[in-house]
């Protein structure tokens, strides 16, 4: 299945897997924050008690994913893809492909999962369709990426540092999808019971130069198209460092990073699962139990069924509200 026609490519997919190939030894060996992340996914994964015998793992790079997914009772097959061969090696099996051209048929696979993945894509719509596709039906979507509120603090000096040296700006940060935005493109890709949350991770750095090195150490660093490049002076970069250190040192001399990582759940559609009755269906009356007159209205109820998603359709609210978890950088 071939993903949606769409003109604009904001990322460079080349310069992407390039990044990528250079970092696999570090990501082979589990990056923090993508472990940290995945972890989060496991906890979310395991308040769904069914089977998933077929997994797909998008851009296996994090072991701590692949091993839990392997370790989960009832997984047959644990199928990891990524465009970058050396982020495959080991044992298991494999595909080497792009996220935004999936190479299989309809109904393969019981969940796809995937982290820090789906958020450089150029056709996100496109590549959730065709995850849709070749998941079976009732099959499992559960992926977490980089949201809105990411970088906000390197962005935001990046900004007044380019402002400040060179009278005008460049994107230097790529952008990212917003929480409001996320269950909505679940539901325009086709899934059912589309849930969106999202869970900050704030990372605390001595020096601000310690945050670039992670980001380029985990293949993080912006691949805009080339259109959308500019070289950063190094001039701006160290006045970037200056504001940091100025706007966001806490007590301890330290700066943070914060991290909003929004995590997507979705399901390919079947009839079993949970679906609202038609309006006026319902077989109470609110009016008297409020001790109004009747006829003010009825109430329509939901169908449900045994295994169903416990999470209501359309929900874009945490999981687990005001849940932060702080990460302390040694370096």
């Amino acid at each position: 299945m071939r993903p949606m026609t769409d003109p604009v490519r904001p990322f460079d997919r080349r310069l992407l897997r390039l990044r990528r190939e250079r970092a696999a030894p570090r990501l082979r060996t589990g990056s923090f924050l993508h472990e940290e992340i995945a972890a989060r996914l496991l906890e979310r994964l395991a308040e769904i008690r069914r089977p998933l015998p077929r997994v797909l793992e998008l851009a296996a790079a994090c072991p701590r994913l692949t091993a839990g997914l392997a370790a989960r009772e009832g997984t047959e097959l644990v199928l990891r893809l990524d465009n970058v061969p050396a982020l495959l090696a080991g044992s298991g099996p494999a595909v080497v492909a792009e996220e935004e051209l999936l190479p299989f048929g309809a109904d393969r696979f019981d969940a796809v999962l995937g982290i820090m993945s789906l958020h450089k894509v150029n056709d996100l719509p496109g590549t959730l369709a065709q995850i849709r596709y070749c998941l079976k039906p009732d099959g499992l979507l559960l992926a977490a990426f980089p949201g809105g509120g990411t970088l906000r603090e390197l962005r935001e000096v990046l900004l007044l540092a380019e402002l400040e040296c060179l009278g005008g700006a460049a994107p230097r940060v790529a952008p990212f999808v917003d929480l409001a935005d996320a269950a909505a493109l679940l539901q325009r890709a086709g899934f059912a019971l589309p849930v969106a949350d999202r869970e900050p991770i704030t990372v605390r750095y001595r020096e601000p130069l310690r945050l670039l090195r992670d980001l380029q150490a985990m293949a993080e660093t912006g691949v805009l198209a080339a259109e959308a490049r500019r070289p950063l002076r190094r001039t701006v970069l160290m006045r970037a460092l200056e504001l940091y250190r100025e706007r966001f040192a806490t007590e301890d001399g330290r700066v943070p990073a914060t991290f909003e990582i929004l995590f997507l759940t979705g399901w390919k559609p079947h009839p079993s699962q949970p679906r609202p009755l038609p309006p006026g269906s319902g077989e109470i009356d609110l009016a008297a139990h409020l001790g109004r007159p009747p006829g003010g209205g009825q109430c329509s109820r939901t169908s449900g069924s045994a295994g169903g998603s416990k999470r209501a359709a359309n929900s874009a609210q945490p999981s687990r509200p005001g849940a932060r978890i702080t990460l302390r950088n040694s370096k």
